[in-house]
């Protein structure tokens, strides 16, 4: 999953990184409230951490932009602002959640899982494909009823081809929406990743339910 992380102090734009790229999320950074804004109505984030105190826009405002461009991203904000006047101007903004800093790192990951959870901002937390069935709250992979397991990065191919099931997606889009916008750099970590996974979730090698399609990338069929 990615995620945008709009904070202009970075100390803690470093700790955050760090820590969602270890929970293996995918991150992307914007350091003022109009990039953040624009990243936001450009991509197609999972989750946007939001800070309220930013260089030319405000966090309330980014916002209130957001839900009016009908983004129905999950947000959370993050800041030193804590009285009650300001969550509650942040939730009237358009925020799911605030949350006030200093913070544990564990406590920032259980509520991004549940604002994923919620099914108003999330179109589903079950996704079911060809008999592949991919829960996102227990983040489990069943086949038939029998489990598999993946890495964090495995489930989040995964997903991302399910939810385009049937579309050619190239290798920089899986690249930039797993990892990030400089990760894919030619390398072959994509095709290495699919392999696994293809050796994971495929019963007959020679009917893989991922088809590479020469020279662009591949495509998530619901037919293995």
């Amino acid at each position: 999953m990615r995620i945008l992380v709009v904070e202009d102090e970075k100390g803690i734009v470093d700790f955050l990184v760090q820590g969602l790229k270890e929970a293996n999320y995918s991150v992307d950074v914007a350091s003022d409230g109009q990039a953040g804004l624009d990243d936001a109505l450009c991509v197609p984030y999972d989750v946007v951490l939001l800070d309220v105190m930013l260089p030319k826009m405000n966090g309330f405002s980014v916002a209130r932009e957001m839900r009016k461009a009908g983004i129905k991203t999950p947000v959370i904000m993050l800041t030193a602002r804590d009285a009650v006047d300001d969550k509650i101007h942040g939730l009237d903004a358009g925020a799911d959640d605030y949350l006030a800093k200093p913070f544990a790192f564990s406590e920032l990951l259980a509520r991004i899982r549940a604002v994923l959870r919620r099914p108003a901002m999330s179109a589903e937390t079950v996704i079911r494909a060809g008999g592949i069935e991919l829960d996102l709250g227990r983040r489990e992979v069943k086949r038939g009823g029998e489990s598999i397991e993946l890495s964090g990065r495995e489930f989040g191919i995964l997903e991302y081809f399910m939810r385009n099931a049937g579309q050619v997606l190239t290798r920089t889009q899986i690249a930039e929406h797993i990892w990030n916008f400089d990760a894919y750099a030619g390398s072959n970590v994509v095709d290495v990743y699919i392999g696994y996974l293809r050796k994971k979730i495929d019963r007959d090698p020679e009917k893989s339910f991922i088809r590479t399609i020469r020279g662009i990338g591949y495509q998530f069929s619901t037919e293995s």
